[in-house]
C-alpha cells in the first residue's frame, strides 16, 4: 500500500503558516481546522518546517510569552518527508522510530499532501476489515 492510497482520500489540502508568524495565531489556525499540525512553508510554499501541537505545549512548559512567539522559533526543522510512492509500513516504521505523528509529503519538490500516523493505522484498519470480509465470505458462502 502506498502513500498515494491516503492522498486519493484525503485530497491535496494541507493547511500551512509561515515562519514569521505568531505562535497565537498558528493556535487560531490548529483550532479553526481542528487538526494536530501545520506544515511550516517559506514564500514558494515549500517547507520548512513543521509546527505540532505538542511542541507548542512543551514551550509554554518553560516559556509563558510562547503565544508571542515566531512559529520559525518553535517549529521543528529537521521533518520526516515521504513522497507519494512510499510504502506505507515504511512511512509508518520511520514515523514510529522518530516519534513523528504527521509527514508533509512532496512530489518533484512540491507539497502535495499531509499523512499523519492515524491516516495511516485507518488505511491498514481498512485494508485488514476488508481482507475478513473476503474470507468470510470465500468460507462461509454469502
Amino acid at each position: 500500500m502506498k502513500t498515494s492510497l491516503i492522498l486519493s482520500k484525503k485530497g491535496p489540502n494541507v493547511a500551512t503558516i509561515q515562519p514569521g508568524r505568531t505562535i497565537k495565531e498558528a493556535i487560531g489556525v490548529l483550532a479553526m481546522h481542528n487538526i494536530g499540525s501545520l506544515v511550516v512553508v517559506d514564500d514558494n510554499r515549500h517547507p520548512v518546517g513543521i509546527l505540532e501541537e505538542h511542541d507548542i505545549i512543551r514551550r509554554a512548559a518553560s516559556d509563558e510569552a510562547v503565544f508571542e512567539r515566531l512559529v520559525s522559533d518553535v517549529m521543528k526543522k529537521d521533518m520526516v518527508i515521504g513522497s507519494p510512492h512510499d510504502d506505507l509500513r515504511m512511512l509508518a516504521h520511520t514515523m514510529t522510530e522518530t516519534r513523528t505523528r504527521h509527514v508533509p509529503i512532496l512530489e518533484e519538490g512540491a507539497l502535495v499532501g499531509i499523512v499523519s500516523i492515524g491516516d495511516i493505522l485507518k488505511a491498514e484498519r481498512d485494508t485488514y476489515m476488508g481482507e475478513i470480509d473476503r474470507l468470510q465470505i470465500e468460507i462461509l458462502g454469502s
